[in-house]
This record gives C-alpha cells, structure tokens and sequence, in this order.
C-alpha cells in the first residue's frame, strides 16, 4: 500500500508555476483514518477544557491566548498513548474541532461581560445562543470562500499561525530530524520569553529611548520607535516574510510616527479635552494619543479594506455559489458532466450550506424576538447576517496575513452601526443597549470563528484533510464550546463579578462604554473612521496590500516592527546561497525553528497567565518593577535601570535569538 512522505512538498510554501497542482501530505487517492472515535471525543475534550481556561485566562488578562498550537501537540503526545498511534489526519480533526474554543471563548468575553457590567439582565441561554448562533454563521459564510483562501491564494497568503500548527503535525508525524529542530526551537523560545516575560531579567520592550537624542525626540514630538522583543513575534514574522511586513511595518509607521506626532503638534495648544479624549492632548503619551485618536482611523482603514477585499473575492464567490446551485438543482437522473471531485476538494454541499444559514437566521429571530419585539428582531437578524458575511472576509484575510484577527475593532463597529440603526429605529436606553450588544455577540462570535477556521482549513489542505469532515465537526466543536462558554461567564461573574471585581475585561468595559455613549446620543468620530478609509483606498490605488498595511495602522508599532526584523532574516537565508535548492532547505528549516519560536511563545504564554492568575509570579520574578513613582520604580529601582540598562540587555539578548534563527536555517544541507 502506497504511504505518505514524512515531510511537506517543498512546494507548500510557494506559489505554483502555471500547470502545477499542489500535492498535500496524505495525498488524495491514500485512504488515512481521519474522523474516528478518539478524533471526536478527544476534540471535543480539548474544545471544552480549553474553552473555560481561555474564558478566564482572557476576561483576567485582556487576551485569549490560541489555542491551536497547544492542541496540536497535545494531539500529537496523546498518540503514543494508543497501540496504534493517532493518523495526522486524525490529529487534523481534534485540533480542528478543539480550536472552537479560542474563537467562541474570544466572541463571548469581549461582549458579553459588557451585559453584566452595564447591568443588564442575562442568562446562560442567551450567551449560549449568541455564541453558537453566531459560530454557524462563521463557519457557513467562510465555506464557500475555502477555494479562494486555500487553494487560489495558495502560496501568495503566508498564513503564519497555520504554518506553525503544520509544522508541529508534520513534525510529530515524521519524527526524526525534524522533530528535533522544532522542538529546538520550542526550547529555545520557552526559555527566552520565561527569562523575559516571567523572570523579568531584561526589556520586554525596546523603544531606543537609552539614546539620548531619541528620548529628546520622545520628549518633544511623541514620536517614538518601538520593538517588543519576544521570540514568538519575531518567528511570526519570518513566516509571514518580508514582503507583507514592510506593508504592515510600513501602517505602523504611518500610525506611530506621524499621525502621532501631527496630533500632538496641532493638539498642544488647545486647552480642553477634544473628543473622544478625555484629558487635553498637551497631557498625553503617545499611547493615550494612539489608542484615542489613531487607532480609530486604522479601524477605518480595516473596514474599507475588507470592503475591497470583499470586491475582490466577489468573482470566486459568485463561482462558488453559481457551482452550489448547479449542484443544488441539476438533474439527479442525468449522468455526471465531469468526474467528481477529490477527496481534498469536497466541501459541505451548498443546499446544506443555505438550509443551514436559513434555519440560523429563524433561530437568530426567534433570539431577538425573545428579548425585544418582531420590528427590532428583524433589524437584529439583517445586521448579524449582513455584518457577518460582510467581515467574514476580513476576518480570514488578516489571519491568513498576520494571524491577528482584528474582531474588537470589527465588534466595535458593528456596536456602533447596529447602535446608530438601533437608535434610528426608536429603539434606545437598556434595552437598546441589550440588543447591540447581543447583535454585536453574534458578529464577533462569527468573526473570530472565521478566522480561526480558515486556519484550520489551510492546515488541512496542507496536510490532505478532507474539507467536508472539518465543516461538518466544526459545528460539533462550537455546540460544546458556547455551552462551556456560557456556563463559564455565569460562574466567573458569580464568583468575581465584572462590574467592578476582580477580572479586568477590557475589551467589554470598552463596547460597555461605547454603547452607553452612543445611546446617550454622544457623537461617533466618524471623521477618524473616514480619513482610514481614505487611506486604505489610496493603498489600493497604489497596489499597495490595503487589509496588511491597515492592519499595521490599527495593531500597537511594538508588535509589527518584530515582525519585520523576523521577515528580513527569512530575506537573508533565502539570498544566504545561489543554490536554489539549498536556499529552499534552508528557508524551510528556518521555518521549523520559527515554528518552534511561535509554539514556544504560547506555551509559555498560557503558562505566565497561569501562573499570574495563582499569584505564583512574584515568585520567579527577579523583581524588576513595572510601575514608576517619579524617577524610581515602586520597589526603588532607579528609573536609569529599567529605561537603559534593560533595554541594553534586551537588545543584546535579541540580536543572539536573531543569530540563532539565522544559523539554524544555514545549517540546512543539500
């Protein structure tokens, strides 16, 4: 019997020459387990277990770790526990299933805490409803883009969280040498970020101000050049490459260093707060000036990008959609017009795909006609099923870019414009508060899912799944994931409570805050979202990627500039020899050991929250402090040590994990 190779076709990562067509993992014609009994019931496992820690780990800390990669190996340890070791395949469907988890656990906690925090009454029926409701529309809107993302786009989107996951399997599967670089790089990442992030012994973040001209410059323009130096980034950029980080870079750029600054030129002289500030701009850092005044324009620029980007996708939409309803209504007496298709090509059918939208959007009506009236539920219904399918598009293009989804500022929007309607509509005060935030539940729920499971998909089409078996056992994964979810929201409340306890939910006191002054009839800074837009129509213009260098406006510059240094030593391997096929293996074993930096990072990662949640931090921590009283830090320390003599030894520190990476990837041999 014929089997599979024990490690990817050098062609995975690259775009196909004209005629080629990419041969996955577990070839098509090769019959590997894949939807078996321990597949399900250990994805299922891994969708609730990880659902309730994420829900805490996000609501205490502001951000829900993924957990993809944790799930990957885990699936891959959990092999050796069995006479007969789990198939890749198999490992495929637990990670795709048990990766429900980050995403509906991300669509409740950014919204629901906000019910609780504005004090309005809720349930755990209703948080499970928004959250499976609104992972349906996830998964059903972004099947029939799987072609686009997967197959037509395929070596042109880097897709870094997805190509670490493949790696992690691939590298499982095969064991060997290939095992042992990533997990190299897993050491190596656990031990920097511990070092940096736990133990404190250096900078997590560089911003160059131990340069005296550079603080001068700080001082003056608030114009100030950011790095955070942590492995996982620095991975996630060489695999993304250089090309797509010089556009994000480039966003960052334009963000931090001169809208930045322009807003705190023209901002010094006025007296009074400008809003939406909430303090004079003459009293402000350049991060209070980003996150109130830029940020919104990069949200403007997200949305027209992904309003392009949907123009874009229309033809293979249209495609899509034109070959379901061909399938739907051809005559089933009539013999096959063409072969069917391969293994690796078969999605769920589209008649599924629309009974199953209709009977979501019966259920989201009956949902909003529960809580408000037919008139409102009706609105509450189009806005979730326009919004949704709408963003969906965005949503799995950033990941498949970045892997950073950006679905609190798709959220917040949707808050916004649902509000707006809402307000128009006659519908206002506590109850008009309820509706959009549950309209905006359903939206982020469905975001955040569709971008996880374009990962999921990619990984697949990597490796050989067949599609059609993670759709189907997708939905399996969401049904437990917002049952979790929903019970754990209840509990954590109960036993914290949100509204003003001990968890933190940022994201939610934001939509709580949003909402509550746009149903105080406050006005939206429209002028922001559209000077974004603007920006991301002349990148478009240009032929410049609008969604990469949005993306780069609207994410903080600490996390992009990594990214670009990452990208640039990925540009260094790959011109390290004339060889092309040496280059090749050696920006393929680079890509292990990124890997390896990634999965290290979120390991380590979810390990620190953990830890900071048991209090256990302050136990491994070197004491270096993080807040300052005038020149010293709380313990004492001189401010000199923290702003200079960290960030000295962080840089130091970076550029040996930036040699590391470099010599790793050369050691690759013919």
């Amino acid at each position: 019997m014929e089997t599979s190779p024990k490690s990817l076709s050098p062609e995975a990562y690259q775009e196909l020459l004209p005629g080629r067509t990419y041969v996955p993992f577990v070839p098509p014609e090769l019959a590997v387990p894949e939807v078996t009994f321990r597949s399900v019931v250990w994805g299922l496992f891994m969708s609730m277990f990880f659902t309730f820690s994420l829900a805490y780990l996000g609501l205490k800390v502001g951000t829900v770790p993924e957990a993809a990669i944790p799930i990957a190996i885990l699936a891959v340890g959990l092999g050796y526990a069995y006479k007969r070791r789990n198939s890749i395949l198999e490992n495929v469907i637990i990670q795709s299933i048990g990766s429900a988890s980050t995403a509906i656990g991300a669509g409740a906690i950014f919204t629901i805490p906000a019910l609780y925090i504005l004090g309005i009454p809720t349930d755990i029926v209703k948080i499970f409803l928004s959250c499976f409701l609104g992972g349906c529309l996830g998964i059903l809107f972004l099947v029939p883009l799987r072609r686009y993302f997967c197959a037509e786009q395929h070596g042109r989107l880097p897709f870094p969280e997805a190509t670490a996951t493949t790696e992690i399997l691939v590298s499982g599967e095969a064991g060997g040498k290939q095992a042992k670089v990533l997990i190299l790089g897993i050491a190596v990442s656990a031990v920097y970020e511990f070092l940096a992030i736990a133990v404190r012994a250096w900078n997590e973040v560089i911003t160059f101000r131990f340069v005296p001209a550079l603080d001068a410059l700080a001082v003056k323009t608030r114009m100030v050049l950011k790095l955070d130096a942590l492995s996982a980034f620095l991975g996630l950029g060489y695999v993304i490459g250089l090309r797509y980080n010089a556009v994000i870079v480039a966003g960052g750029l334009l963000s931090h260093l001169a809208l930045v600054p322009l807003i705190w030129f023209l901002g010094q002289s006025l007296p009074d707060a400008l809003y939406p500030g909430k303090v004079p701009i003459a009293g402000m850092s350049e991060v209070q000036i980003f996150s109130t005044y830029v940020r919104n324009i990069g949200i403007g620029a997200i949305f027209m990008a992904g309003v392009l980007g949907i123009l874009k996708a229309l033809p293979i939409m249209v495609k899509s959609l034109s070959l379901g309803f061909r399938e739907i209504f051809k005559d089933k007496a009539a013999p096959a017009a063409s072969a069917a298709p391969l293994r690796t090509d078969r999605d769920i059918r589209m008649s599924t795909i629309l009974a199953g939208t209709a009977a979501t959007a019966v259920g989201l009506f009956l949902y909003f006609l529960w809580i408000s009236n037919a008139k409102f539920a009706l609105i509450g219904v189009a806005l979730c099923l326009v919004l949704s399918f709408l963003f969906t598009t965005v949503a799995a293009n950033a990941t498949a870019i970045v892997g950073t989804n950006p679905v609190s500022g798709m959220t917040l929007i949707t808050i916004i414009l649902g509000s707006v309607i809402l307000i128009g509509a006659g519908l206002s005060g506590t109850e008009g508060m309820g509706v959009a935030l549950l309209i905006g539940a359903v939206v982020c729920t469905a975001l955040a899912l569709s971008g996880s499971f374009v990962t999921d998909l990619k990984i697949g089409y990597w490796l050989g799944a067949t599609p059609r078996n993670q759709e189907r056992f997708k939905f399996a994964g969401v049904l437990v994931a917002a049952l979790v979810v929903g019970v754990s929201i209840f509990i954590l409340d109960r036993a914290f409570s949100f509204a003003g306890g001990s968890l933190a939910a940022p994201q939610a006191n934001l939509m709580a805050a949003v909402i509550k002054s746009l149903m105080s009839r406050e006005p939206v800074t429209w002028l922001l979202y559209g000077i974004g837009a603007f920006v991301a129509l002349t990148c478009e213009l240009a032929k410049v990627p609008p969604l990469a260098f949005a993306l780069g406006m609207y994410l903080p510059l600490p996390l992009t500039t990594p990214l670009l240094v990452g990208g640039f030593i990925s540009h260094l391997v790959k011109k390290s020899t004339k060889d092309e096929a040496l280059a090749d293996k050696r920006v393929n074993r680079g890509t292990l050991v990124a890997s390896g930096f990634i999965a290290g990072g979120a390991l380590v990662g979810i390990l620190l929250a953990v830890l900071k949640l048991a209090k256990l931090d302050r136990f491994v921590s070197w004491g270096i402090p993080l807040v300052l009283e005038g020149d010293k830090w709380v313990d004492g320390v001189p401010r000199a040590w923290y702003t200079q003599y960290g960030e000295i030894i962080s840089l130091a520190a970076f550029a040996i994990l930036l040699y590391f990476l470099y010599a790793s990837a050369k050691r690759a041999k013919k």
